[in-house]
Formats: structure tokens, C-alpha cells, sequence
């Protein structure tokens, strides 16, 4: 449940009953109907989304939601393990098809020998076909019974609605039959005849369609347990329990969920981190994968952060956690997950639409179906078989699976590989964005200083003085000088003595007997001649952007050292592969002309825009959509949640600030560009993927119910067709969970 401040909280259902499309879009007229109430009903995921006034209760809306002939209970804000109904759904749909398919595999080859050769016929033999199809029509086909009745009692229908009246109409017919006529041995009608129209062949279809409409289910429900498969198992990698640290050292188990802030907790290798922390004491490898799919380890230490939910690999830690429960980076990644499989993008609303008015009306055409045939003199055999048909073949249970079921898949496959998708509206921008802008300090680069070069003069080795450099520098706070130590990777440096430091000048010292100073250009030059390589060097390194400091050892110049925020290797690939799909990208940045024009060169950016202030940025993106473009925006700082909000899609590196994340509608946990692609690659995969569901399941219909009315579509077989149909969906949209393997 979360609250905002217009006084509208949101709150999420888990609906029970649905059956098809049709379903959930009556429970989002009813829930609609509510003043104040704006809800969106997901079938696949059987979550209602509900925008709601503070003045009404969870336990008022699930009643609205029961008067419509449904259940309903509220979700929890804290991530729970995710229960796979689906797969409860399926196992009772095998049982149920099993023992269908046991007695209709015999009943439809008796059915065929008694039709065709009529002299294999004995007293009672309809009586024995009955007696098979009894407990298909009853038991195995409850389940279809029990939604059409409590549809009925609403005054609803749904797809259960159809499949019962199909059921139902050819059982009943086939009862007639067996009541009304002798069932004459002697009769000798044609193969194709016999098997299109015989005296019991409607037992074989109410039989067939409840195996057919069987299967349908099972594999769907089983398909749709797959598809839920990624997010249960990231629901499933936080730890269960955590050992605290006490007062005297000893460690104690707990539960995680007991685990409180700033609370001292201990992890030993092959442990999964309890929750979000900052690393005290203790350094290890850690397999971040299972929250950003990336391979390689990362190496922790004291004053690193970590994420609850990753595994370390070697070594002891001891970590202080910063956040517990639902406010851990892993719970919020998991209500964006549900959150986007949750909404509704543009074409599935229009689906829905379609699927609330359709039973009725497929209802109403088989009437006239059945009508016209027998007021064209017709038999009542064929006549009822283009009505059944009718009814058999337009169930729209694939419309209603076509979007959402494809989304589950791929915010499911997302999240495996590091990209959240927020919601539908992330799906229905990216298929337009025609051009992506990047933030350059922390996202093209890595917003963190460090040594880009080191050039000397004769008699001095690089080495020699990065090291008398970064003596000097250790003693100091300043970001260049903390980056010139970084680059030692870690040696022992010489003591320095006779420290000072010259605000915004530099520092100086003595270093193993030998007088270092470490400045500006500028104040470094009046105290020593500098050479001309080392001026060229430091006039060409300045107009690329990076900060230069001199190093004077002994009154003489000695070298110079470059400091600049390095490129992320992941940047040029990442732009290749954007303008390879035909994107244009931009480079929006604070930092000066020759710091932006480098990087964008070592990229390979196609345009450059500098020393920009944030609402600049923003100016910036809306000419660029008043000029027709579709703009995204890759940002992952404070002063980038302005501008990932104005863009039409807005991508956050996942270490950016909680602002820029906010803000964003796709959020990339791996700090690699590479994502930014592969984030547009998949929205577009799964759009295309939507759209090739959608085709399918209107045309589809659109195609079978004029072929069934004709008379053209044996009833049996069109049980068969929708079936197929819904399997196709299905199995299209879990194609989605390939994307990104390589083959």
C-alpha cells in the first residue's frame, strides 16, 4: 500500500476466480464504478491495482470485488515468497485431464467403428458410450460449471460461460438423441457422414472440447508457472536468517526479518547478505549476479556498500545494515517487477474492452446461427453443429493473455539480467525513442577520479614520481591528491615530513630526505622553470578536459601527472550498438567544452552540449522533442531526476541517487552501459512480441467465427483451434525468457 500526497494511496488485490480476459476486465468495471476508485485488473497476474481515496478500506474494495463473483485479498508492501498457484492450477487440471483423456480415447474409436460399421453395433451400445462420457461431462468438466454459475448469479459471463453452453448443448443434444431414437443398426451412411453427423457424435464432442479446453488450461497454467519462475526466484535468494553480531563478540542467529538498522551483523563465506549494509570490518568477493547478472565478483571492503541478497564468495564481513524489510534495494526492485506486471499498457486496455462485450455477443451469433440454419430447412444435426461451433470457437481467453502474459515474461527475464521495467508505459515509450541522451559524469564516466597519465622529464622515472607525488598527497584530503594515491595501488609509501598545504595551490613536503611540492600550473611555475615538452603536454591535456598538477622535486620540475574521470570500457560498445539500431545519441554535461568533446570523441557521441545547468538540461530535451524526437535519457545523479522525468523514457544507473531512480522509468542495477541497449532491446522485443499476440488472437477470431457459422468447422475441432490458440500465445510470449542468451 503506498500513500501519496494528494491523499490517494494505492493498493494492490490479489484476485481469485478469474478465468479468461473477460474476467478481469468485469472486476475493473465494478471496481471502477466505486467513486473515487481507479483500478486496473491484470488476468495473467491476478493483481488489481487500485488508486483509491484514504476513505475507503482494503476490506471494502475485496468486497466489491466478491460481490462480482470473485475473491479478493490485499498484498502486503513487504516482498513475501511468492506462492506458484499455477502450478497448484495445473497439477488439479492433470488429474482432471488425465482421467478425460482415459475414457475419450475409447469412446471416440467406438464411436467411430459403430458409425462406420454399423454391424459391430449391440443392444445398448449408446447406453456404453454414455456411461464413458459421464464422468468427462461431470467431474472433469466441474471446473467450467462452477465459473459459468457463479457468472450466472452475477449476471455475467465469461469464457466458462461459452465452453459450459458448448458442453452442455451437445451433451443435452446427444441425450435426446439416445432417448428419442432407436439408434437403427441397419442404417448405412456414408464414412465422412457417419463420423461429421452420427446419431452419438455429440458425445464425442462435449467430451472432446472438455479434453481439449482441458489441455488448453493445463499447458497455460503450466506456461504461466514458468513465466512467474524468474521473479520466484529472486524472491527466494534473500537469506532467512543472519547471525548477529553481541556485545562481546559471540554471534547469534536471528530470523532477517528481526534484523533492525544499524544493526551489526556477520557474514562468512558462501553466505547470502542478510540486507542492505555498509561493510565495518572484514573485505571478501562478493557474487553480486542474482541482483544485476553480472558475472564477475566484486571485491568489498571497510566502507563499501552491499546489497542484501548477494552472496559472498570468500572472506568474513561484518556488515552494519542501513536498511531492513521493504525498504532494502532488493524489496523495491521486487514491487517494481510486480508493479510493472501489474499495469496495463495501451493495447491491452483496448483488448479488454473487447473481451467484456464478447461473450455476450458470441452468445447472441450462435442463436442466429442455429436459427438461420433451421430457417433455411436445415437438419437440427447440422444446425446445432454450426451453433456449437460458434460458441467453441470464439472464446477470447487468447485476447485477454496476449499482452500481459508477455510482460510477465519479460519483466521476469529483465530482472534476471539487471533491468527493471517500472511499468506498461515504459513498454508503450521505448518502441518510439529515436534518440538517447546520456549524462556524462557517472554515466559515461565513472565519476571518479583517477591518473590518466604520468609524463617526466629526463633523469626521472613515471613511477619514481607517482610515488614521490602520492607521499606528499597521502597526507592531504583533496580529490586530486586521493586519486594520485589510488593509482599506487595500495604500496607502502615513504613518510612525509614538513607538511603544508596551500589552499587551492597544491601541497608540499619532505620525502626521504628530498623536498616534493605537488600544485597547479600555475603556482608550481613561479617556483620552477618549466620545460617545454612538459608545457606542450600540459597546454594539449588541459583542452582535453583533464586537471593537470606539476611535481617539483628538489626546486626542479620532474614530471607532470593527469587526473581526469575516466570513460566506462561498457561506453563506446554501448553507442556502437544504439547507433547500430539506428538512434542518435547526445552528450548533455556541466563540465567544460573540452572535457565533454573528449569524451564524446572517445565514445563516439554524435552531438555535444556543455556546461549545462539541470533546468538547461531540461530545455535542452524538450526542443529536442518539439523538434519530433522521442527522446530517452540515461542520468544517474541528483541533478539528472529533472531531466529523466521530462524525457519520454527516462533509464537510471541503479547506483545513481534515489532521485535520478525515482525519476526514471527503466532502472539498470549493473553499472554498465551495456544495459542501456539491451533495457531498448528488450522493450522493443516484448512490444513485438505483444503485437504478434495481438494479431494472432483478433484475427483469429475474426477468421473462425464466420467459418463455424457457415457450418464449415466440425465443433470438436474448433475446441481444438481455441485451444491452440491460447497455447500460442503462451508459448509465443515465454520466447521472451531466450532474450539475451547467447545461442
Amino acid at each position: 500500500m503506498h500513500d501519496d500526497s494528494d491523499g490517494v494511496r494505492r493498493i494492490q488485490l490479489d484476485v481469485t476466480g478469474m478465468t479468461c480476459g473477460a474476467c478481469a476486465a468485469r472486476v475493473e468495471r465494478k471496481l471502477n464504478k466505486v467513486d473515487g476508485v481507479r483500478a486496473s485488473v491484470n488476468y495473467a497476474t491476478r493483481i488489481a491495482t487500485v488508486d483509491a481515496g484514504k476513505n475507503l478500506s482494503t476490506t471494502e474494495l475485496c468486497a466489491v470485488v466478491e460481490k462480482a463473483g470473485y475473491g479478493a485479498t490485499a498484498r502486503s508492501d513487504t516482498p513475501q515468497p511468492i506462492p506458484d498457484a499455477d502450478a497448484e492450477t495445473a497439477k488439479n487440471l492433470f488429474r482432471r485431464l488425465a482421467l478425460a483423456v482415459v475414457l475419450f480415447v475409447p469412446l471416440a474409436d467406438l464411436s467411430i467403428v459403430f458409425a462406420v460399421v454399423p454391424s459391430t453395433r449391440f443392444p445398448g451400445w449408446q447406453w456404453l458410450l454414455l456411461a464413458l462420457a459421464a464422468p468427462i461431462v461431470t467431474w472433469c468438466a466441474s471446473p467450467f460449471y462452477r465459473v459459468a454459475a457463479k457468472n450466472l448469479q452475477t449476471g455475467n459471463a465469461s469464457m466458462e460461460t461459452l465452453v459450459t453452453i458448448g458442453i452442455l448443448a451437445a451433451t443435452g443434444w446427444s441425450l435426446y438423441t439416445l432417448i428419442t431414437e432407436s439408434g437403427n443398426p441397419d442404417s448405412s451412411p456414408g464414412v465422412w457422414d457417419a463420423i461429421w453427423h452420427s446419431d452419438s457424435i455429440y458425445l464425442e464432442v462435449a467430451t472432446g472440447v472438455t479434453v481439449l479446453v482441458l489441455a488448453g488450461r493445463y499447458f497455460e497454467a503450466r506456461s504461466r508457472s514458468r513465466a512467474g519462475g524468474a521473479l520466484r526466484a529472486l524472491a527466494a535468494i534473500g537469506a532467512k536468517d543472519v547471525s548477529i553480531l553481541l556485545t562481546d563478540g559471540a554471534e547469534m542467529r536471528i530470523p532477517a526479518g528481526e534484523l533492525k538498522e544499524e544493526q551489526r551483523f556477520v557474514v562468512h563465506p558462501g553466505e547470502t547478505i542478510g540486507t542492505d549494509g555498509l561493510v565495518i570490518e572484514g573485505s571478501a568477493g562478493v557474487d553480486i549476479s542474482a541482483m544485476t547478472g553480472e558475472s564477475l565478483p566484486v571485491e568489498v571492503e571497510p566502507g563499501d556498500a552491499v546489497i542484501g541478497g548477494t552472496t559472498v564468495l570468500d572472506g568474513r564481513l561484518i556488515v552494519e545494515a542501513a536498511a531492513v524489510g521493504p525498504d532494502t534495494q532488493f524489496a523495491g526492485m521486487m514491487r517494481l517487477v510486480e508493479e510493472a506486471q501489474s499495469g496495463k499498457a495501451n493495447a491491452q486496455r483496448l483488448a479488454d474492452r473487447i473481451a467484456s462485450v464478447f461473450v455476450p455477443v458470441v452468445v447472441v451469433l450462435s442463436l442466429i446461427t442455429l436459427g438461420v440454419w433451421l430457417a433455411l430447412g436445415e437438419p437440427a444435426t447440422a444446425s446445432v453443429s454450426a451453433a456449437l461451433a460458434v460458441l467453441i470457437i470464439a472464446c477470447p481467453c487468447a485476447l485477454g493473455l496476449a499482452t500481459p502474459i508477455a510482460v510477465m515474461v519479460a519483466t521476469g527475464r529483465g530482472a534476471q539480467l539487471g533491468i527493471f521495467l517500472k511499468g506498461y508505459q515504459t513498454l508503450d515509450s521505448s518502441r518510439l525513442v529515436d534518440t538517447v541522451v546520456f549524462d556524462k559524469t557517472g554515466t559515461v564516466t565513472q565519476g571518479v577520479l583517477r591518473v590518466g597519465e604520468v609524463h617526466t622529464v629526463e633523469g626521472f622515472a613515471d613511477d619514481e614520481v607517482l610515488c614521490l607525488a602520492a607521499a606528499v598527497e597521502n597526507a592531504s584530503e583533496h580529490s586530486v591528491g586521493a586519486a594520485i594515491v589510488a593509482a599506487t595501488d595500495g604500496r607502502d609509501l615513504e613518510p612525509v615530513d614538513d607538511f603544508r598545504v596551500e589552499p587551492g595551490r597544491g601541497v608540499s613536503g619532505v620525502v626521504d630526505g628530498r623536498t616534493v611540492s605537488v600544485g597547479s600550473p600555475r603556482w608550481t611555475s613561479r617556483a620552477a622553470v618549466v620545460p617545454a615538452t612538459v608545457a606542450r603536454r600540459c597546454k594539449e591535456l588541459e583542452a582535453e578536459g583533464k586537471t593537470v598538477v606539476f611535481v617539483i622535486v628538489d626546486d626542479a620540475i620532474a614530471g607532470l601527472i593527469a587526473v581526469a574521470d575516466l570513460v566506462k570500457q561498457s561506453a563506446a560498445p554501448s553507442i556502437a550498438a544504439l547507433q547500430a539500431a539506428g538512434l542518435r545519441t547526445v552528450l548533455l554535461t556541466g563540465d567544460n567544452e573540452g572535457a565533454a568533446r573528449t569524451v564524446a570523441a572517445e565514445v563516439g557521441i554524435d552531438e555535444v552540449h556543455f556546461e549545462m545547468l539541470p533546468d538547461q538540461k531540461v530545455e535542452r530535451l524538450r526542443r529536442l522533442q518539439a523538434d519530433g524526437r522521442s527522446v530517452a535519457m540515461v542520468g544517474d545523479g541528483i541533478n539528472d531526476g529533472p531531466a529523466l522525468a521530462t524525457a519520454d523514457l527516462g533509464l537510471a544507473i541503479g547506483r545513481g541517487t534515489d532521485v535520478a531512480i525515482s525519476a526514471a522509468d527503466i532502472i539498470l542495477v549493473r553499472d554498465d552501459l551495456r544495459s542501456v541497449p539491451a533495457a531498448l532491446s528488450l522493450a522493443t522485443a516484448t512490444q513485438r512480441t505483444i503485437r504478434t499476440n495481438l494479431i494472432w488472437a483478433f484475427g483469429y477470431n475474426v477468421a473462425a467465427i464466420p467459418i463455424a457459422a457457415l457450418g464449415l468447422l466440425n465443433p470438436l475441432i474448433a475446441g481444438g483451434a481455441m485451444a491452440m490458440s491460447s497455447l500460442f500465445v503462451v508459448t509465443n510470449s515465454l520466447r521472451l525468457q531466450r532474450f539475451g542468451r547467447t545461442k
